[in-house]
């Protein structure tokens, strides 16, 4: 793919020098930047000159860009550029005129995919982009879907989805739940998931030597690629691997188990029309019992669903399982108590 055909690469990696606070990026370096993150990318070693890259500058700080505004910032005698305020991102921003037309071409090509069956599905696709499109353009949507506005994260999404389809390493600064602070580590990314409204990274963590390691893009503190040979994955069958879990962590030598589920009347009719994993069987054992049956592996994800469903849901078994959500229903039930 040609270079003046790929702006919204250039934009978005600009957008990423604009938008770090710990880097000075004088004219010199973001066209250095510009030009190896796109050879990483494209594989395109020519590059961009300096007239492109003011242009690009000048168009982002157009209306018919984003309206971007950069700090006045100086590192000697050179001009550093930085956002006003390094919380923006173009990610976060309303479309563009450029957007806008990739995104009407793009609805014409999956249009014609409409109706076939191994496409199925693709109508929802194709509803969601003409919403948004319309949101965009100030007219009125007639349609919602199940998302998040304020996603912490996802400004790294389209980095992530570039590296996983061209197969190259990441250099992660991830901060989990349990650390003060962020840590760095190099990472090869395999597949991306989506769950419960988040999404989640898998792939290659040299250091543990794990091939399936999780990182949750809402953790994510600062993604770059680095120029170290990518390891490609010749261990792991995504669709397989997803198959026999609900959620996205697996625990370490875990096995298969069949669980055995009771919902009430009413909460049974609701699951008799919604599966909740692809294993499940099901049947009335009476008028007010709904079983249902599910081979999966247990995870902390299966955990949280049953609890989702409150009173309506008993687990008859694995017997670890019902000790595990009977635990967690009394711990919770312990916050409602008369500690006075």
């Amino acid at each position: 793919m040609a270079i003046t055909k790929t702006p919204l690469i250039r934009y978005k990696i600009l957008d990423k020098c604009f938008r770090n606070p710990y880097k000075n990026f004088c004219f010199e370096t973001l066209l250095e930047t510009v030009n190896e993150s796109l050879f990483e990318i494209t594989g395109d070693a020519e590059g961009i000159k300096t007239r492109q890259l003011r242009d690009d500058i000048a168009f982002m700080r157009s209306a018919e860009g984003w309206n971007i505004e950069l700090a006045e910032l100086s590192d000697g005698k050179k001009k550093i550029y930085r956002y006003e305020d390094v919380n923006f991102s173009i990610n976060n921003a309303p479309l563009n005129e450029v957007e806008l037309d990739q995104f009407q071409s793009a609805i014409q090509v999956l249009s014609q995919f409409e109706g076939m069956p191994q496409f199925e599905g693709i109508q929802a696709i194709i509803a969601k982009l003409k919403t948004d499109l319309k949101t965009t353009t100030n007219q009125k949507p007639f349609i919602g879907f199940d998302s998040s506005q304020d996603l912490k994260g996802i400004e790294h999404f389209s980095t992530l989805y570039n590296a996983v389809q061209n197969k190259i390493p990441l250099a992660i600064t991830y901060k989990d739940f349990k650390t003060e602070e962020p840590y760095s580590y190099i990472f090869h990314p395999y597949y991306l998931k989506e769950y419960n409204n988040r999404w989640f990274l898998f792939g290659l963590h040299p250091e543990s030597g794990k091939p399936d390691w999780n990182i949750a893009i809402d953790r994510i503190e600062e993604v770059l690629p680095v120029t170290v040979p990518f390891i490609e994955n010749v261990q792991i069958d995504w669709q397989e691997y997803f198959s026999d879990i609900i959620g996205v962590s697996k625990p370490i030598d875990s096995k298969l188990e069949e669980v055995v589920l009771h919902f009430n009347q009413l909460t049974g009719k609701y699951m008799e029309n919604k599966s909740i994993h692809e294993t499940q069987k099901h049947k009335w054992l009476d008028a007010n019992t709904f079983e249902v049956k599910i081979k999966v592996i247990l995870n902390y994800e299966l955990e949280r669903l049953i609890l989702s469903y409150g009173e309506s849901v008993q687990v008859i078994s694995p017997e670890y399982l019902k000790k595990t959500v009977r635990n967690r229903l009394a711990l919770g039930l312990s916050n409602y108590s008369n500690k006075n």
